[in-house]
């Protein structure tokens, strides 16, 4: 089968940063699909690992951890899906990834197909959906459907791929306020059509422009970029016994301001179930069948926003370029065909 696999610690200039390869169709495991991806989403993660930002274990040669496909063969204790199904799902970071003809996942961290959706669709949004759902309703502990003031919500990096999810999650399934952080107006009036109430510059200072609002304090921070910059605005921003989430990489993080005011802070990353193999593994599957509903239901909707096709080492690179340069909302997905894949 074909694969693409990355050199690390490369750039976009050097001539293997990605390349192609032949490999034998992988074994499965018990709970194992191979499925034949359909389409990729290039995310952060991505590029970070290529670069050698984000260390992968050395056995990982594949990139690409965002994908939507057709199950093609099962594992012998699978009762999740059959061959034939269509599906979405992020995978972990400790396999190779989908950039490949044929790509081995556990179905514990698997979601059918939104049937509204077309696989480059599809593709866009499990790590970011996963990401923002476990943020809000698991590390924040909000209340999906209870739609009664649940308190104020600042979300640093609102349209990036993850707030993006978590905008509409927010705003649909909880009570929130729901204050969204943009600096160009492109991302600015993005925030806006996804649901947030109100939208503030993250290139000039923060507490004045909140002040300004007059609000209610914000109870609950999701800090999805560039965090330290901001850590010293968000203490002040915070309400005593307040919650901060955050998911960006740091060398150290020192988290003592917080102390005076009781506030918490929480970490989320979206692999820890598949990393540590934990016993409810299976609450990604879950996750993602929630999310295929409400895509299908139009309560929210995809945040795709440029695909490229097909599904080659040049188009691969020039969508790692665009996450690279960052700046645009949305979602970019490399597609085999990005018309495909309506229903089942």
């Amino acid at each position: 089968m074909h694969v693409i696999h990355y050199l690390s610690g490369s750039d976009l200039t050097d001539p293997q940063a990605l390349f192609e390869q032949q490999r034998p169709v992988p074994s499965l495991d018990p709970h194992d699909l191979l499925v034949e991806v359909r389409a990729v989403s290039v995310n952060p993660l991505d590029t970070k690992v290529r670069a050698g930002l984000v260390a992968v274990p050395d056995s990982v040669q594949v990139l690409g951890w965002d994908a939507s496909g057709v199950v093609r063969a099962v594992g012998s204790a699978v009762t999740l899906f059959a061959p034939g199904d269509t599906v979405f799902y992020a995978g972990t970071f400790t396999r190779d990834g989908a950039n490949a003809q044929l790509h081995r996942v556990d179905e514990r961290l698997v979601g059918h197909k939104p049937k509204s959706l077309s696989f480059a669709q599809a593709a866009a949004m499990p790590l970011t959906s996963l990401t923002a759902w476990q943020l809000l309703f698991e590390r924040l502990a909000r209340v999906p459907g209870d739609l009664a003031s649940q308190g104020t919500l600042l979300i640093l990096g609102g349209a990036g791929g993850v707030g993006s999810v978590l905008i509409q999650l927010a705003r649909k399934l909880t009570g929130m306020t729901v204050i969204a952080t943009a600096s160009r107006p492109s991302s600015r009036q993005w925030c806006l059509e996804l649901g947030a109430q109100h939208v503030l510059d993250h290139s000039r200072p923060l507490v004045p422009q909140l002040a300004q609002l007059q609000l209610p304090g914000v109870t609950h921070v999701a800090a999805l970029a560039h965090t330290a910059e901001h850590f010293a605005e968000l203490v002040e921003i915070i309400e005593p016994h307040g919650h901060i989430a955050l998911i960006d990489d740091h060398q150290s993080f020192d988290a003592v301001p917080l102390k005076s005011k009781s506030v918490s802070l929480h970490w989320e990353m979206v692999f820890t179930r598949a990393l540590f193999q934990t016993p409810d593994m299976h609450e990604q599957h879950r996750i993602l069948e929630r999310v295929a509903q409400l895509l299908d239901q139009g309560v929210i909707r995809c945040t795709l926003r440029e695909v490229l096709s097909p599904f080659t080492v040049d188009n691969l690179l020039l969508a790692h370029g665009q996450v690279e340069q960052g700046g645009q909302p949305g979602k970019v997905v490399v597609a085999h065909d990005p018309d495909a894949g309506l229903g089942h």
